[in-house]
């Protein structure tokens, strides 16, 4: 019997929203818990012994725990043989993933210090030095996807609404809502309205939370 899948971590957090989103566009059953900053803490043996990184999400379901977001968003669309999210054809799938693993590394590094700064206020990340150089490498991380979309006239990795277009999304979002200054574009803003057409994205994104 297949065990309904168990989701670790706060609705808050964006990286759970990925997952949750997901779920969503694959019609997936879930429970999900609350752990993280003013839930059950994740540096808990218990929390520890399913991921040592002490960070959400965690999925446990009838074959095994898994941890980061990204991978569970890949994990959840195969286990559902979905090819639409996550194309089977090589080139294709490589290209959704392209994006995806870019919204982990290069564009979420390039928002950390002037996030934390502006919308979380840690006193220890207030540099004006720092923020400024951050902002100024988001908003050119976003010129990048501005031409993606502008290219693509449709979605991130090409005519159809994937994974990349959840992960990246979010991303998106965080952008829009933290109080800084941001370039004119258009394309960008037409795609977030094209996103805003699906259920997850009402749900999981235009919640009030960046």
């Amino acid at each position: 019997m297949e065990q309904v899948l168990k989701i670790l971590g706060k609705a808050s957090s964006i990286n759970v929203r990925k997952v949750l989103w997901t779920c969503d566009e694959l019609n997936i059953d879930y429970t999900r818990e609350d752990w993280g900053s003013g839930f059950s803490s994740t540096h808990s043996p218990e929390f520890l012994r399913l991921n040592p990184n002490a960070q959400v999400p965690v999925i446990i379901d009838e074959a095994g725990v898994l941890w980061e977001s990204n991978t569970i968003c890949r994990y959840l669309a195969g286990r559902q043989q979905n090819t639409d999210l996550l194309p089977h054809e090589p080139a294709a799938r490589a290209r959704v993933e392209q994006w995806m693993d870019w919204q982990a590394t290069d564009l979420n590094a390039s928002w950390r210090y002037a996030f934390t700064a502006l919308v979380r206020k840690d006193p220890e990340f207030q540099e004006p030095q720092r923020i400024a150089h951050g902002l100024r490498d988001w908003n050119q991380k976003m010129a990048i996807l501005e031409h993606q979309l502008a290219t693509t006239r449709a979605y991130v990795a090409g005519p159809r609404f994937t994974l990349a277009d959840i992960v990246i999304g979010l991303s998106i979002n965080r952008w829009l809502m933290t109080p800084m200054e941001r370039p004119d574009f258009s394309a960008i803003d037409e795609y977030f309205q094209r996103l805003a057409q699906r259920p997850g994205f009402l749900k999981h994104v235009c919640n009030g939370l960046p």
